[in-house]
Order: structure tokens, then C-alpha cells, then sequence
């Protein structure tokens, strides 16, 4: 598929090693459409709402994939509709 490897978000960094977010200013977050049901992950600001996208979820893997990276267990990871 040509142009999955273009429009695919890939993770902040190249996706190297273990990453860090601030977990007392962000919250990790899966924005979730009800229309077509993409997928984002990345995270949210406490303090100003703002989302703060890292990745494109196209499958369990690319899900496992984000969490492995941060750190996230999957009970941490809230969705957003």
C-alpha cells in the first residue's frame, strides 16, 4: 500500500528507545472518531486542553507499539470521542 507509508504519522523521534512525557502536566489520550473510526494517539494538557498528537492508529500493533514506546500501561490510555 503506497500510500499508507505516506500519510502514516510516525512517532515523535524516529522510535528509538523508551520516551518520556511529562506525566504531571499530560495524560496520555486515544482521540477516537465515531464517524469513520480513526485513531490518534498522543496527549493532552491538563491545564490547557490541548491535544498533542504523536501517532496514527491503524492497528493493534501500531496501538502496542505507542504504549511500549511511552511507557503507557493500557489502563492509563483514555479515549476521546
Amino acid at each position: 500500500m503506497l500510500f499508507g507509508k505516506f500519510w502514516k504519522r510516525k512517532p515523535e523521534g524516529g522510535g528509538r528507545g523508551k520516551k518520556m512525557f511529562d506525566r504531571a502536566r499530560e495524560s496520555p489520550v486515544l482521540h477516537c472518531s465515531i464517524c469513520n473510526g480513526e485513531q490518534v494517539a498522543g496527549f493532552k494538557d491538563h491545564s490547557t486542553g490541548q491535544f498533542r498528537e504523536v501517532c496514527y492508529i491503524v492497528s493493534e500493533a501500531d496501538l502496542e507499539g505507542f504504549l511500549e514506546e511511552y511507557g503507557i500501561a493500557a489502563e492509563e490510555l483514555k479515549k476521546e470521542y
